[in-house]
């Protein structure tokens, strides 16, 4: 399979407590300050996933690397206070598109059209490649690896899905039909989401939900079609499991069999199909009236304003973009090239099952790419309550939806006026805030 992506774009997020200020964070021994390049990022924090970099990813660079993993809210406070301070220690900078975009305003990073030049043939789409501008007439980040949410069916699912759908272009009438299939033969709820604590519901709702029923995310958020779009979830909750509320990643749920129909990141199945990948088929998330919403997942490599080894971030993001790096870094974490690279024949059968899962959702004749979230700073937290809380009272309270959704769109108002957020894709671009209607 060949990975040229034609994708518009942009997982994982949670908080973090961090004083104003300081310089945050595992702190850079001089030794390493003085001899490698100090790489910071907001992906792949996990220690398995960051041991991985380490050892497995990076093993060959010819440099010295130090790899620092921060939480989202922490990185932009260290990145900005370095910058204040003027004493920078971080030389490369990796993370997701929505996060690098407010370090361009705060002038954090240095323009690198030159690494950009020297890595044209490396396949990396045009359309990657503009995002990496950050809205401006330079490159201020590389492509660094991409990632999207899938579905999962347990194959024994298989024999319930409604007469004529096509598995990889369902629409949510079908996928309630086939949980109703399910539970009728079987007397469970067999559908899963992610709508645990530490879950990733939120990305369910603002990339796939919102988009494929309304069109947007922000903008018609109290619209009649979201009004239809909740009442058609919640009609759909019925036959999803009620354990959902408590999933965290969808991998052992499917694997222990608990839900045979998931929903999740990625990198949050990807231990079931590895483990299983002859139980397992990968398909995109169901199309509303809208479209197939998707929301793809960005990450890039920034070098930030007065880097302490820009030469070292230069060759780093080098040995980074080289096919043979992206390919192993599809294998061992699951996020997927964003240069021209063909997986090998030999590659795990669930990486296999992964990357089909993705190839068949960004490549859907009605996808409808949603972004994640730019410009909200550290309110994104505060973002992601709104959509879960209007799930929470509506789906699992039973009030009232149009009620319900004049409160919320109060709040989500009033934190887009306080972050002045302009609206992203698929939202039509704004003047200032993006407005709520």
């Amino acid at each position: 399979m060949t990975f040229t992506r034609r994708l518009s774009p942009a997982a994982r997020l949670m908080g973090a407590g961090i004083v104003a200020g300081a310089l945050l964070g595992p702190m850079v021994p001089a030794s390493a300050q003085q001899q490698d390049v100090v790489f910071l990022s907001t992906q792949l924090r996990p220690i398995e996933e960051a041991q991985k970099v380490r050892s497995v990813i990076l093993k060959g660079f010819p440099g010295k690397v130090t790899y620092l993993v921060e939480e989202p809210p922490a990185f932009d406070v260290r990145m900005k206070a370095e910058g204040q301070a003027g004493k920078r220690t971080i030389s490369l900078a990796g993370a997701l598109h929505g996060e690098l975009q407010p370090l361009v305003a705060s002038g954090d990073l240095t323009p690198i059209d030159d690494i950009a030049a020297k890595l044209k043939d490396r396949g990396i789409p045009a359309s990657l490649m503009d995002l990496g501008k950050l809205g401006t007439q330079q490159q201020m980040y590389i492509p660094w690896m991409q990632a999207t949410y899938i579905m999962v069916a347990n194959k024994k699912a298989l024999p319930y899905l409604p007469a004529g759908a096509d598995i990889n272009a369902l629409t949510y009438d079908q996928l309630e039909a086939w949980g109703k299939a399910i539970t009728e033969k079987t007397g469970k709820r067999l559908i899963g989401f992610p709508a645990g604590p530490k879950g990733l519901m939120p990305r369910f709702y603002q990339g796939y939900l919102y988009p494929s029923f309304t069109g947007g995310v922000v903008t018609p958020f109290q619209s009649a079609e979201a009004q239809a779009m909740w009442a058609k979830f919640k009609g759909l909750w019925q036959y999803v499991n009620p354990n959902s509320t408590s999933y965290d990643f969808m991998q052992e749920p499917l694997m222990a069999e608990e839900v045979w129909v998931a929903f999740d990141h990625v990198a949050r199945v990807k231990d079931a199909l590895t483990q299983a990948p002859e139980e397992f088929v990968t398909f995109p998330a169901p199309a509303g009236p809208k479209g197939r919403g998707y929301m793809p997942v960005i990450a890039g490599l920034a070098v930030p304003k007065n880097a302490p080894d820009a030469a070292g971030a230069a060759a780093l993001i080098d040995f980074i973009s080289k096919p043979e790096t992206q390919v192993k870094t599809a294998a061992e974490v699951g996020f997927f090239p964003v240069v021209k690279a063909t997986l090998p024949a030999d590659l795990s059968p669930g990486i296999k099952l992964i990357a089909e899962g993705v190839d068949k959702t960004q490549n859907a004749k009605d996808a409808l790419p949603a972004l994640l979230p730019v410009g909200l700073g550290d309110k994104g937290g505060e973002f992601n309550k709104v959509y879960s809380d209007t799930f929470q009272r509506i789906v699992l309270r039973g009030e009232d939806i149009k009620t319900v959704l004049a409160a919320q769109a109060s709040v989500l108002k009033g934190l887009m006026e306080a972050t002045k957020a302009p609206c992203w894709a698929p939202d039509k671009p704004s003047q200032g805030a993006c407005p709520v209607n």
